[in-house]
């Protein structure tokens, strides 16, 4: 089995020994795939392969990924200010409904460590908080990282690989689940509509080197073609952009665990008619490398972060088809706003520079909408929940979706 090829996209920091050869036995593990598959998969199986394949795969080996010695920085690692205001939205939610958190991908663990600070605070602590981390190592880091922040809330915590702890409303569960930036690392489908038709683009192998190639598209995707509707007339093909069946199984069920509660969405993306607007052509794929952010999703595959944007109106109908009904939907910024941000950044003294200016900074990333305040979006799914939500009183959007 050869090595990839030294393919570098333009502009990202060289790698080192170790990362090369971890990038080679990520390589020879997608080329076996690709080999057994008759020589071609779809992206959506590279994009698993590539981010999800233990011990090997981005979120499941040992490379730091969060923080200014990682490739990219979430909203939890810029503040606990995020957290914290989050958490007065779910500690509304538990004072309704009592019961649990549960939090998916929970990926430093400081949004859970700054949650916690903040419940046990306003004195709506959870029976349990409970994060489904399928990656083994990234719970190893979130319980060590807890367990020196909150080792009086640390034996509150919970950790487990899959969803069965919500079970189904039969079962009885109650709570909030929490999902900060989950949604975009799930696996999509890249579609490519040509005026031959419409074509699934996957990943092949020639000389070596890892390839895009298109296929006509099946049956099940040519479907959810047809629920996204006419994106660009013939001057605008071929037109590129992602599905993910994969995200609207997930969220059917999680909203279908939940007896009586909420499920808070917090990632980056629009509605169906801006997601698939005619001028996005070229859809969404994003890939995060040494805080440096491209394109190029075959580059060597397990060192960087592969994403896309999220259909917020997909997400919405599949909690609508599990039961559940839609509390809210508005921007990051608006719903941090109601929420009690600024309110929370005015408790540190604006005269004590050293403490105040770190958390303004970032208070002002996380609602500026040149920032992540306008692109990031927050969604909540209820059921049971008859008083309007915290987080969505103003500015809620829900008539776009």
């Amino acid at each position: 089995m050869p090595t990839p090829p030294g393919r570098i996209s333009s502009g990202l920091p060289p790698l080192d020994d170790a990362a090369r050869a971890h990038a080679t036995r990520v390589y020879r593990h997608i080329c076996r795939h690709i080999e057994a598959s008759g020589g071609w998969i779809p992206f959506a199986v590279f994009m698993d392969l590539a981010l999800y394949t233990p011990g090997l795969g981005y979120y499941a080996a040992g490379a730091r990924k969060f923080g200014s010695e990682g490739d990219f920085v979430t909203a939890p690692e810029m503040t606990p200010l995020f957290g914290r205001t989050v958490a007065r939205q779910v500690a509304q939610v538990l004072e309704q409904v009592g019961g649990d958190v549960v939090e998916f991908g929970a990926g430093s663990g400081l949004l859970a460590a700054d949650m916690l600070d903040e419940l046990e605070r306003l004195g709506r602590l959870p029976a349990r908080y409970r994060i489904l981390e399928p990656s083994a190592e990234l719970a190893q880091r979130q319980q060590q990282l807890l367990r020196q922040r909150s080792p009086a809330m640390f034996g509150r915590v919970e950790w487990m690989a899959t969803p069965e702890c919500l079970g189904s409303p039969a079962a009885g569960f109650r709570g909030v689940v929490v999902a900060n930036e989950v949604l975009d690392a799930i696996p999509v489908h890249i579609l490519v509509w040509r005026r031959e038709g419409l074509f699934e683009r996957g990943v092949a192998l020639e000389d070596d080197a890892l390839v895009w190639q298109e296929r006509p598209a099946g049956q099940s995707l040519q479907a959810a073609a047809g629920r996204i509707g006419t994106v660009a007339t013939d001057a605008g093909l071929p037109y590129v952009s992602e599905v993910s069946p994969a995200t609207t199984a997930l969220v059917g069920s999680l909203a279908r665990g939940i007896d009586r509660g909420a499920v808070l969405l917090m990632d980056y993306g629009f509605p169906r008619a801006e997601y698939y607007h005619p001028q996005r052509r070229a859809g969404t794929l994003m890939c995060h490398y040494r805080h440096h952010a491209h394109d190029d999703a075959l580059f060597l595959p397990g060192l960087q972060d592969i994403t896309a944007h999220v259909d917020f109106t997909a997400v919405a109908e599949a909690g609508v088809d599990a039961g559940c009904r839609i509390a809210g939907y508005t921007t990051q910024a608006q719903f941090l706003i109601n929420c009690g941000i600024t309110e929370l950044l005015a408790h540190t003294p604006a005269e004590d520079i050293a403490a105040y200016l770190p958390q303004a900074t970032a208070v002002q990333k996380l609602l500026s909408p040149a920032e992540m305040g306008e692109l990031f979006k927050v969604l909540a799914l209820s059921r049971g929940i008859d008083v309007p939500l915290l987080g969505f009183v103003d500015g809620d959007r829900i008539g776009r979706l």
